[in-house]
């Protein structure tokens, strides 16, 4: 049963176009909580984030029709100079094997451009069958190695205060004079 909530909550945060947690972080929480087998959550992990992304392409190309010709004319120029070229889409897909780069944008802008998503999303899914593959590992041998020390802390109430402060100040960020003294913005 556990095995299939977490599948399921991988999928519908793989639905999401911003936003989402990041996948691994779910897997590692799992991983903890309920010490399921890594092997099956990273292979349960993918298969529910590479359909996530699948259905989020799709539906981002369901709701291209919606647009104003202004806006569909400029994805079909954007769609001419990426699609047509073989190097682009290589290196697109390049990303996708060698690094845990967050996805969901791209998997919108590949649905709205009519970018081929099943290469995309094998691509994807082959990058993260690595990238999930470490963070598990990772997270077992912390798990064993520090495992009570960890949940002891994220519990305590020093920890929580300190996630709140963080929040607080993330939220706060906008507010910051940004801006240097004599600079002169730009329009």
């Amino acid at each position: 049963m556990k095995y299939l909530f977490i599948t399921l909550i991988v999928f519908a945060v793989n639905l999401l176009p911003a936003f989402g947690p990041p996948t691994w972080t779910l897997l590692v929480i799992a991983r903890w909580d309920w010490h399921l087998n890594p092997v099956a959550l990273v292979l349960l992990g993918v298969a529910a984030a590479g359909a996530g992304r699948l259905f989020l392409a799709h539906g981002a190309r369901r709701l291209r029709a919606r647009f104003s010709e202004r806006y569909r004319a400029n994805l079909a120029f954007a769609e001419q100079r990426l699609v047509g070229r073989r190097s682009t889409l290589f290196v697109l897909l390049g990303l996708f094997v060698v690094s845990p780069l967050p996805s969901a944008q791209l998997f919108c802008a590949a649905g709205l451009l009519e970018f081929r998503i099943l290469p995309l999303t094998g691509a994807f899914m082959a990058g993260r069958i690595v990238t999930y593959s470490l963070y598990l590992a990772a997270a077992t041998a912390a798990d064993h190695r520090f495992g009570q020390a960890l949940r002891q802390f994220w519990g305590s109430p020093w920890s929580i205060a300190l996630q709140v402060v963080l929040l607080i100040g993330l939220a706060a960020l906008p507010l910051a004079p940004w801006r240097r003294r004599g600079a002169t913005p730009v329009d």
